[in-house]
């Protein structure tokens, strides 16, 4: 449902625009213009009969049609913002006149290679925003704790958070993960939240339980739930999570092993989820402290509890510019590394994607932490 709300704006906002500055570009014959107009009739065709039959079509035809939605509706803002700022430099020559000759002599060809110039940007920035999801990047990320391990001078972590199993993100991505994970040798793979992104059933028909099963780590794999874990078959959702064989942490402590605790909040949507002092009621705060909690709200809150290492996703850094620059304004850190008094953080932007399968300013990432004791 989400991608058709979004495409909804596309449809209302973006494209009546986009259709008439393109149109006013090309030459005005009926072989350019019946197959443009053609295009906006079939792109609209699609959208409103995938919205009508949503919840009668093969999943397989669906997921085809919201890729198509998905691109179309990603391209129009890129198409619109190149637009605007096309706009803005015609109406700067109105006042200063700094077109060239060549240009104001030549303004029908002008608008045509603009628009074949930006049809070209915008496809190879859809090309390289697919490629940066399809290929995401391992991110060591080095790290020192205060406190001391009777066991271990050091430990490593692979940590993913926002999979977003879905429609989008299926088996193939899910299998690239985990390879990628293996490869790194973690002593223990923490899953922090969104690791389904609505609707259960192409996990459960993919099995893709059996692929996550594969993760390998000797201190074992860890989940906490994310905001997308409570929308839509939230039950079904708890039940596949448990056949990943992960240990599921749902505001619960967890001792992977003697050397340090692992705490693992239920998501902040859950208003009546357990405060983290009384999580920590019990535990030796002399002893590291790793909190996993999928939104970044909580540091203040770390900063007073004796928290070590607070490990967070669920921004995906706004995933596409410029989003992310919003998020500065939401989040006190919606991204990468920050320390808040003795607590260190780290928000990881995802290894998945909400939504459309593209990235623009942000990376698809697995976070590779190297987490040292301190003596």
């Amino acid at each position: 449902m989400k991608v058709f709300i979004q495409s909804i704006v596309a449809q209302i906002l973006l494209n009546p625009y986009i259709f008439w500055r393109g149109y006013q570009a090309i030459p005005p014959k009926k072989s350019w213009r019946i197959p443009y107009i053609l295009f906006f009739i079939l792109e609209l065709s699609i959208f409103f009969f995938g919205f009508t039959f949503r919840n009668v079509l093969p999943d397989s035809v669906m997921i085809a049609i919201q890729y198509i939605c998905n691109t179309w509706y990603i391209a129009s803002i890129y198409i619109t913002l190149s637009l605007l700022g096309l706009e803005v430099l015609r109406l700067s020559n109105r006042f200063f006149h700094w077109f060239p000759g060549w240009i104001t002599s030549h303004w029908k060809q002008t608008k045509l290679v603009l628009f074949f110039l930006v049809m070209a940007i915008v496809t190879g920035l859809m090309f390289h925003a697919y490629h940066v999801v399809a290929y995401p990047v391992v991110k060591d990320v080095y790290v020192t704790l205060p406190k001391g391990s009777s066991n271990r001078d050091s430990m490593t972590i692979v940590m993913m958070s926002d999979l977003h199993i879905g429609e989008m993100i299926g088996k193939e991505l899910v299998q690239q993960y985990v390879k990628m994970s293996n490869a790194q040798h973690p002593d223990l793979v923490v899953l922090v939240g969104d690791i389904m992104d609505y609707e259960s059933r192409f996990a459960e028909k993919a099995h893709i339980e059996e692929d996550l099963k594969q993760l390998k780590a000797p201190l074992g794999v860890y989940v906490v739930y994310g905001n997308h874990e409570y929308r839509a078959n939230r039950i079904a959702k708890y039940r596949w999570l448990k056949k990943t064989r992960a240990t599921l942490l749902i505001d619960s402590v967890a001792r992977p092993d003697s050397s340090f605790y692992l705490i693992g909040r239920d998501d902040h949507i859950n208003k009546k989820r357990k405060p983290l002092h009384v999580l920590m009621a019990g535990i030796d705060t002399t002893k590291p402290i790793i909190v996993l909690d999928h939104q970044p709200w909580s540091f203040t809150e770390m900063t007073m509890n004796g928290v070590d290492l607070g490990l967070h996703g669920h921004t995906h850094n706004g995933q596409l510019w410029p989003y992310p620059l919003v998020m500065k304004l939401i989040y006190e850190c919606p991204y990468g590394y920050h320390k808040k008094g003795p607590v260190q953080f780290y928000v990881s932007s995802g290894i998945g994607i909400a939504g459309p399968p593209y990235r623009v300013g942000t990376v698809s990432e697995m976070i590779v932490l190297h987490i040292r004791f301190a003596n």
